[in-house]
């Protein structure tokens, strides 16, 4: 009895095999009765090898074409015809021209990179050993009310040259706001030392000619550094010299007044870049990091002018409807006026 059992499973194995002959998706099943015709061979009763070999052709013959292979999905018509067409190439969604253009970031236009770089190494040596000491020993012996007190002095005096670039944008209501906010500061204010302004919601504008240029069309302009003005370009150099004139500073005639005024405009701005700092350490390129930011923040602000000039477009996030108040952080990394 146990010699008959092999030629049972090979009369097994041969009912299986011409049962899925032609038939692609059934390898895996024709193996499944191999091994189970396999095991019915270790059996002490040939005829229970052979129906055990039989009932798994049986289940194997029944079951749906779908469940013997999930490798051959079933294409419909439509898609038969399609790929009798133009074939069934494998989609890559990276060369799909249907899909829109990825973020692009603005390049930055610094055709004088390689004499920014070692101007912007300078300032840093600059800043490291006399401005960023004198912003802590600024900030250790004057107390924060009346540290306050002189970044509202020097933002007022900036108002009347904002009044007069307003009206030269052609935002006759933003000089408004400018003059108004200089006469209520420099009176009610105690010289500009206290913002009674913003208690009375006069918005703040912030304007210069380099913004003026911009609205007038110079839109592009090539970034430069400058050795203590710190960062520019070329359209804001032309810009600072047209805002001397109507700078309050250079009119005061005792030099040694406006030294004092100077280094302390300097010391206050330097004490509110302190946590800009945070941004810059570790920084694997503090020039790119340095330059980018200013150019990004100086396109916001020119920008903005131009909105405000232009009809309000309602598709544009809240964050940038939203008027701009006094600066933590002003646009000029060293800002001593010319």
């Amino acid at each position: 009895m146990r010699e008959q059992a092999p030629a049972a499973v090979v009369s097994g194995q041969s009912t299986v095999a011409t049962q899925v002959t032609g038939d692609e998706a059934a390898d895996a099943s024709t193996q499944a009765v191999v091994d189970v015709a396999a095991v019915a061979a270790s059996t002490s009763d040939s005829s229970s090898a052979e129906e055990i070999t039989a009932k798994a052709v049986d289940e194997t013959a029944s079951t749906p074409p779908a469940q013997q292979s999930e490798q051959a999905p079933t294409l419909t018509a439509a898609e038969d015809d399609f790929n009798a067409l133009y074939g069934n190439p494998e989609y890559d969604p990276v060369a799909d021209s249907t899909l829109p253009p990825g973020v692009v970031m603005p390049s930055s236009y610094d055709p004088w990179e390689p004499f920014n770089r070692r101007v912007h190494d300078l300032n840093n040596f600059i800043d490291r050993y006399f401005a960023a000491p004198l912003a802590r020993l600024y900030v250790k012996a004057i107390p924060r009310p009346m540290r306050l007190g002189v970044s509202n002095f020097f933002n007022n005096l900036g108002q009347p040259v904002g009044a007069v670039n307003a009206l030269l944008q052609g935002r006759p209501k933003d000089a408004g706001f400018s003059l108004l906010r200089f006469s209520v500061n420099s009176t009610l204010g105690v010289g500009g030392l206290f913002d009674v302004a913003s208690r009375m919601k006069v918005p703040y504008r912030d304007e210069d000619f380099g913004q003026t240029l911009a609205v007038w069309g110079w839109r592009t302009s090539r970034y430069v550094e400058l050795p203590i003005f710190g960062p520019r370009t070329v359209r804001d150099i032309f810009g600072m010299l047209g805002d001397a004139p109507l700078s309050p500073l250079p009119h005061i005639g005792q030099e040694k007044a406006q030294t004092a005024l100077r280094t302390l405009q300097l010391a206050d701005i330097r004490s509110r870049l302190f946590s800009v700092d945070r941004m810059r350490e570790g920084a694997a390129d503090d020039y790119a990091l340095y330059r980018d930011a200013w150019l990004q923040r100086r396109n916001y602000q020119i920008m903005s002018g131009i909105r405000d000039k232009q009809e309000q477009d309602s598709s544009l996030p809240d964050y940038l409807d939203e008027e701009i108040e006094n600066p933590d952080v002003p646009i000029d990394a060293i800002p001593i006026q010319p």
